[in-house]
């Protein structure tokens, strides 16, 4: 491989690069550089995302595995802007996302970190696409917690449409939006403040950029 690495994020958890594959792009998450306290959840972290992308692989709008020897996650790079900046406002982006996350659920993966704007991008020709399976639901079993989670991740996208595209929610995407699961309330009035506490003391993550420092 031709390695001429670009970085894009390092943090505790280690670099995420681009970097060139016989003079393809590709994405690199080296963990060798994960600060040693953290090296196990990022070698977790790193395992789960390999999981979530072979059982994805195929899927249009989803990076393909490249692959993970316990140090180096190797995935294909997708062109596109995170949504942040896109700020995708045509109703077909929604509708195609809608189609991406359904076909997630039939392959029994919930990705369980859609509130990040970072993890939805935009490509050149407006469609969607998926980054950063680190959270993902891998077990493939789609049991009451199975479908209660991947009714969050359809609850974040819609958030998302609501923020860059109200006008064309529809009445029962609004009802959806204004009945946040049990275990969602929960986590709002309990954990989410640890969490947030965490992620911007720890790791340098701030709402929902999740974009993390760049450390030396």
């Amino acid at each position: 491989m031709t390695d001429h690495p670009i970085l894009l994020k390092a943090d505790e958890l280690g670099r995420i690069e681009i970097v060139q594959r016989d003079g393809v792009p590709c994405i690199r998450r080296d963990i060798r550089a994960a600060r040693w306290w953290a090296s196990a959840f990022a070698h977790r972290a790193a395992a789960r995302e390999a999981r979530a992308l072979a059982k994805l692989q195929g899927v249009e709008g989803v990076p393909a595995l490249l692959g993970w020897n316990g140090r180096e996650l190797l995935r294909g790079y997708i062109a596109g802007r995170p949504m942040q900046q896109a700020q995708p406002r045509d109703p077909a982006y929604y509708r195609d996302a809608l189609r991406l996350l359904a076909q997630l659920h039939r392959h029994g993966i919930v990705h369980n970190d859609l509130a990040k704007e970072p993890n939805w991008l935009v490509r050149a020709d407006g469609r969607p696409a998926l980054v950063d399976f680190q959270i993902a639901w891998t077990r493939g079993k789609r049991g009451r917690l199975f479908r209660l989670l991947a009714r969050e991740d359809l609850r974040h996208l819609l958030k998302h449409k609501r923020t860059y595209c109200a006008h064309a929610l529809t009445t029962r995407q609004r009802a959806m939006l204004n009945t946040p699961a049990l275990h969602s309330r929960l986590w709002r009035a309990t954990g989410k403040r640890l969490y947030k506490l965490i992620a911007r003391r720890v790791f340098g993550y701030w709402d929902n950029e999740g974009k993390g420092r760049v450390r030396s």
